[in-house]
């Protein structure tokens, strides 16, 4: 399906969806590190967890009632350097990066610091707080449970979410190693982002309750939300190309999501009560500092860590490619094209941001869709 694809500025578009935050009741600086979390992602070539997510993962939900856009962050328990959060139901970004700060503060003091969130909601892409580990110098860690997605091995029901566990570390090179991935084969943004711009999934990402793969993108989202469709973990549906190591890996975030600070679990976090209504999600997040300074010298630990990156990157390569890729080279890369040229928007997004403008009154803003 041919696609009217038009390049929109970061800044425009950060602006933008910091004043429909603002218009939804996110308070201005909490609705500025909203909009930063989205387009960072934006930024990275992640397009299943900018702008296409804003309005139905964040506004909508605030709209519905079951999204708090005022976050009541609560520290319940600080134990020198552990810390247990409460989100009360409000923004993900916000719970997720004074977590983060709280998690770093605590290891420049102690060389570790951890901190368990419960009640929290999407927090957009997990790679922005290890990355913030990393501009401080130190080892970042995140993980989040999420909607019930993925099925165990052998295994046809959604159990698990899409669970990433995510790692951050600093090196000497321009862009810090940065391993942000679900725990599945694919997530259910990117199935998102296929039913936008009308492409079929691959084969193996998403299973029906016989276990037969599904390729219709919006068939498996609505059979995900029913619950008979099922992400496959990492490796596939069996055992063969080893599916239970993405398994038992989603397993231990849940755990270290839900068991820390005693949060909501697996089919508890589907989003609805027993008559189906919507509710809040109630999810869990962790996340981990680790200070470098504290084990040796970091500017030789960076230069270790870019030494490894870069004999990675210089091995054999196998006929038919040149270039083999390490961890967060491909979101710098993809950063270094979108700054010149910006966002790309599809169709469907573009008529999402008209009409948000439109409702809104946010009528001094101009895309280059406009002019088409």
């Amino acid at each position: 399906m041919a696609q009217n694809i038009v390049y929109e500025s970061f800044d425009r578009l950060e602006s933008f969806m910091k004043d429909v935050f603002v218009k939804v009741g996110v308070p201005p600086g909490d609705a500025a590190v909203c909009a930063e979390v989205l387009a960072e992602s934006d930024r990275r070539g992640i397009d299943s967890h900018g702008i296409g997510r804003f309005k139905p993962i964040y506004i909508d939900r605030i709209r519905e009632g079951f999204q708090q856009p005022v976050t009541k962050f609560e520290v319940v328990r600080n134990n020198m350097a552990a810390v247990v959060v409460d989100g009360h139901d409000g923004m993900g970004q916000v719970i997720g990066k004074k977590s983060m700060q709280i998690a770093l503060d605590k290891a420049a003091k102690y060389g570790m610091g951890m901190v368990a969130a419960r009640n929290s909601t999407h927090y957009g892409i997990a790679g922005y707080y290890a990355t913030m580990a990393t501009r401080a110098g130190m080892i970042g860690i995140t993980g989040t449970n999420a909607r019930p997605s993925i099925a165990p091995t052998f295994g046809v029901e959604n159990m698990l979410g899409t669970n990433p566990l995510t790692i951050g570390i600093p090196s000497d090179e321009d862009f810090p190693f940065v391993l942000d991935c679900a725990t599945s084969v694919s997530q259910r943004g990117k199935i998102e982002h296929y039913d936008r711009i009308g492409r079929k999934m691959p084969e193996g990402w998403v299973i029906d309750r016989d276990g037969k793969t599904e390729t219709d993108p919006a068939a498996a989202l609505e059979g995900l939300t029913r619950g008979t469709s099922a992400l496959t973990p990492l490796g596939g549906s069996g055992d063969e190309n080893a599916g239970y190591k993405g398994y038992g890996y989603a397993t231990v975030v849940e755990i270290l999501s839900a068991a820390l600070q005693q949060g909501w679990f697996l089919k508890m976090l589907c989003g609805f009560d027993a008559e189906g209504k919507k509710i809040p999600y109630h999810l869990g997040h962790f996340f981990i500092a680790i200070n470098i300074s504290f084990f040796v010298d970091l500017d030789k630990f960076k230069k270790t860590t870019g030494d490894i990156l870069r004999e990675l990157r210089a091995s054999a390569k196998m006929p038919g490619h040149d270039r083999i890729y390490t961890a967060g080279e491909k979101e710098y890369l993809a950063w270094l094209s979108r700054k010149e040229t910006g966002v790309p928007l599809n169709e469907k997004i573009q008529k999402t941001l008209k009409a948000l403008r439109e409702e809104y009154k946010l009528d001094h803003y101009q895309f280059n869709f406009d002019v088409l």
